[in-house]
């Protein structure tokens, strides 16, 4: 009887962390482990709507997005990353890249997440005293120029959740790909996310990561230093509380538009960028959540010194609190 009730209180709380975790993290991953993998560490990528695999810069957080644009990294860049969230919890992380021949380079990056103290109470909501989760990811980056055009990229990751005391240990895999055409100033990607799973539960039951297959392209206007990027989201999952498949009263369009991250950069010169953009997805969710109808507007600027480079971007994840991302890399 001891044991069954240990049982019970045992999944009543990772129940109750993880739902907390992903209620703290992005709404359209609640169902699955790992929630933080989703959240953007690159500024450029995030004020272009959170989600963009085509930007073509020096920018090492890029390849947070699509391992395949690490070619575009020159040698030697050490970079620094933090995001302001959810009071309490704290976002950072940090890479660094080097050229591997003519062709190849890599990576390596450490992501992490403290979601600060979380109150513990029972099954009757008296509270017992605190708890704390965090979690962290190592990765590893290889990208290799396929052609004169075309390059890919794959990137390894080690994942690790501590949620009281509960743990978790997952691996995971992002595969992308890149097609840059320099004289048009054209990009077009497909990435997929997170391919992979637990090989450590929480409990008895295993979880997804948060896959997701991505399609994207960025073009440059002809006669003006403007780069406009269109994003395809979450491909793999078509299902939505705020688009129901089974209504048919809703159309393909409708629910294509659930997938849209779009974005404007303006790049007046190779050392500064302003950028915009909108997720249609998280402005769904965030506005249901009572949230405004602004929710899923991004903005954000980069500035590049002769060594140094910086970016900061404005983004809602969540209805509690706005969240700036800030980036710094240096040339070593």
């Amino acid at each position: 009887m001891i044991i069954f009730a240990s049982r019970i209180m045992k999944r009543y709380w990772i129940l109750t962390l993880l739902t907390t975790l992903a209620g703290m993290s992005l709404a359209q991953d609640g169902t699955t482990a790992f929630p933080f993998l989703r959240l953007p560490h690159s500024a450029h990528a995030a004020a272009l709507g959170g989600e963009n695999i085509t930007t073509i810069a020096d920018d090492v957080t890029l390849a947070f997005h699509n391992p395949a644009l690490l070619s575009n990294v020159a040698d030697k860049t050490l970079n620094l990353n933090f995001t302001s969230y959810i009071e309490g919890s704290k976002v950072a992380s940090a890479a660094f890249s080097r050229q591997f021949g003519a062709r190849s380079a890599w990576a390596a990056t450490v992501q992490y997440m403290d979601y600060g103290d979380i109150t513990e109470t029972d099954i009757e909501n008296n509270e017992l005293g605190e708890l704390s989760a965090k979690d962290m990811a190592f990765m590893g980056t290889y990208s290799y120029l396929l052609s004169e055009r075309w390059s890919g990229g794959v990137t390894a990751k080690l994942i690790h959740g501590s949620y009281a005391e509960y743990t978790s240990f997952a691996i995971g895999v992002d595969l992308g790909i890149n097609y840059f055409h320099e004289e048009s100033d054209f990009s077009a990607s497909l990435v997929v996310k997170n391919l992979g799973g637990q090989v450590k539960t929480f409990d008895e039951e295993h979880e997804k990561l948060p896959i997701n297959m991505q399609v994207g392209f960025t073009k440059r206007l002809a006669h003006a230093p403007i780069r406009l990027s269109l994003t395809l989201d979450d491909l793999t999952h078509w299902e939505s509380a705020y688009y129901n498949p089974e209504d048919k009263n809703i159309s393909f369009g409708d629910l294509l538009l659930n997938h849209v991250v779009v974005g404007v950069e303006v790049a007046p010169s190779e050392r500064f960028y302003l950028a915009a953009g909108y997720n249609c997805k998280r402005g769904h969710e965030l506005k249901a959540d009572g949230g405004s109808k602004w929710t899923g507007a991004t903005l954000g600027g980069g500035l590049r010194l002769k060594r140094i480079k910086l970016g900061v971007a404005y983004a809602n994840y969540h209805t509690a609190a706005s969240s700036l991302v800030l980036n710094f890399s240096m040339g070593l």
